[in-house]
């Protein structure tokens, strides 16, 4: 749905967020240790980013300070991870109802922005690491093209085509994405990804 001029980002992050939810209860215990995309990450690490990171977008949802919150979740098994995510989603979407949270002012780390602006940015985020996750654990579905889409534009219109990774851009230098890529690969190689090499 448009609105006033911008494109509601809540029902693509609700449709991410079941889509990662899916994928988080396919991880094995194997796979904790297994590396990701995402270089700085094992699969367990990236967990944690994942549920910390939906506690931030929550804290912001509800009008706290994103900046005050880490990015990681400590204290959680290794076979509560699903639950964890499943908790904090719902947290998420329920902090996010409000339209009125669509156009006030929140702060994240990247600075003070409209609160759909914060989401979208988000749901950036979900879907990246949802295909992070996928190529760590071996692709076991399909993944949905349409928060991907969503996911592109964004990182598309906020990311400068040519960037150095600091503090200020957690992401390397923009790749070619191969001829013929799907969306995930295209948002990927956006983002200074590559697939995880199967050899």
């Amino acid at each position: 749905m448009t609105t006033t001029g911008f494109t509601d980002p809540r029902p693509v992050y609700a449709r991410a967020t079941e889509q990662a939810a899916a994928l988080i209860k396919t991880v094995r215990p194997e796979h904790l240790t297994a590396p990701t995309p995402c270089s700085e990450f094992d699969v367990r690490a990236l967990l944690s980013h994942i549920v910390g990171g939906s506690r931030r977008i929550a804290v912001v949802g509800e009008g706290g300070d994103g900046t005050a919150v880490e990015p990681t979740a400590d204290g959680v098994a290794d076979d509560g991870w699903a639950a964890a995510y499943d908790e904090v989603r719902i947290r998420v979407l329920k902090a996010w109802e409000s339209d009125e949270r669509m156009t006030s002012p929140v702060r994240v780390p990247w600075g003070e922005v409209p609160g759909h602006a914060a989401l979208s940015g988000y749901v950036m985020e979900i879907v990246t690491h949802t295909w992070d996750l996928a190529e760590a654990v071996g692709h076991p579905f399909p993944l949905d093209p349409e928060p991907a889409g969503f996911a592109l534009a964004t990182a598309r219109k906020v990311l400068p085509d040519s960037r150095p990774r600091d503090a200020e851009t957690p992401f390397d230098a923009r790749r070619e994405a191969p001829d013929g890529a799907d969306v995930y690969t295209e948002l990927a190689a956006w983002l200074g990804r590559a697939p995880l090499s199967r050899a």
